[in-house]
């Protein structure tokens, strides 16, 4: 439903992640470096993307009228940010900064060019539908785990709002303004080095509503970054056991990011407080299924359960709500 009356997402139907791009305003072209990539099949640029996104007014993404998203992050050269778009099947990327020629290197796998679409083949009706309704979706390989790991560590057990806003209000505080033109009025920035992440003080955690369990995972993988980041190159059971080392980061938290940094296509997330009902619901009508039972109706599609859960997630049929919302703990205020 696309009204105003429609019902307000969930963190696991965010996670569907597809992005609004808006059409029809061209913007001018003043780039340091360029690149245009033809993926070999139709792209749907905002389905591939939009889990990158945190959130409508996460600093580190932007979509413009021109139909461009914009990402501003951290490479191991530096920091970056990136525009792309698509035009006429080709996608036409500028990056600006650092980290410039890292993006731009890294663009087929970050568009998805590692992910075979193929090797899915839908079982249930709802999937072959979506994936009908939904071409040109891939799998994205970020190569950088710490921005989706962090991000990922805010989420932990509480609502979508209050994470978006922690990461939002610590990105523009403690980041660096994104190099480039950016859009204009967007305020893009950087998220923070691992050297600042570990000088934030506990005050301002506390006023981010980031509780202390969260703040010290965070502060934890700060100080390993390094190693962290090099999970980024493993096969994705290793990248999540390499993750899992750090207290604080569990199942639900590896799968998140590796997702996202590891383009890894079987790694559903589980721990979840509403993915198993959605899946329970949409593949059987079952909305009280646990975690056991969800990687049960996923078995079929053993090595693509994420992509499934995806295209469970991004088709909308989710069970009626039949309790409360969580409740929205202000920290900042105790």
């Amino acid at each position: 439903m696309s009204s105003r009356f429609a019902p307000r997402p969930t963190r696991a139907t965010v996670r569907g992640g597809e992005t609004a791009i808006p059409r029809g305003v061209p913007r001018q072209n003043t780039a340091a470096a360029t690149r245009t990539y033809t993926p070999p099949t139709p792209l749907n640029l905002s389905l591939t993307l939009g889990p990158l996104r945190r959130g409508p007014a996460d600093p580190t993404f932007r979509t413009t009228p021109d139909g461009s998203i914009w990402r501003a992050t951290r490479t191991p050269q530096g920091p970056a940010t990136l525009r792309v778009a698509l035009r006429g099947g080709a996608a036409e990327a500028e990056a600006w900064g650092e980290g410039a020629p890292w993006l731009l290197d890294r663009l087929p796998q970050l568009l998805g060019a590692e992910d075979d679409p193929t090797a899915f083949t839908p079982r249930h009706r709802l999937l072959a539908h979506t994936e009908r309704r939904r071409q040109g979706l891939r799998l994205l390989r970020t190569g950088l785990v710490m921005e989706s790991l962090i991000p990922s560590i805010l989420e932990q057990k509480v609502t979508t709002d209050e994470a978006y806003r922690a990461w939002r209000l610590l990105v523009r505080k403690y980041g660096e303004p994104a190099p480039g033109p950016t859009p204009a009025q967007a305020r893009m920035y950087v998220m923070p080095d691992p050297r600042t992440w570990s000088r934030i003080p506990s005050w301002e955690w506390h006023k981010a509503g980031v509780d202390n369990k969260r703040a010290s995972t965070i502060l934890r993988a700060a100080r390993v970054a390094p190693r962290l980041e090099e999970a980024a190159a493993m096969d994705p059971v290793a990248a999540r056991a390499r993750l899992e080392l750090i207290p604080g980061i569990g199942p639900w938290t590896s799968a998140e990011t590796v997702q996202r940094s590891n383009g890894a296509p079987d790694e559903v997330t589980v721990g979840d407080l509403h993915l198993p009902g959605i899946v329970g619901y949409a593949l059987a009508g079952d909305r009280t299924a646990d975690d056991a039972r969800m990687l049960e109706l996923l078995s079929p599609y053993e090595g693509q359960r994420h992509r499934a859960a995806r295209l469970i997630l991004l088709s909308g049929h989710t069970p009626p709500r039949r309790q409360p919302r969580m409740p929205v703990a202000n920290i900042a205020a105790l």
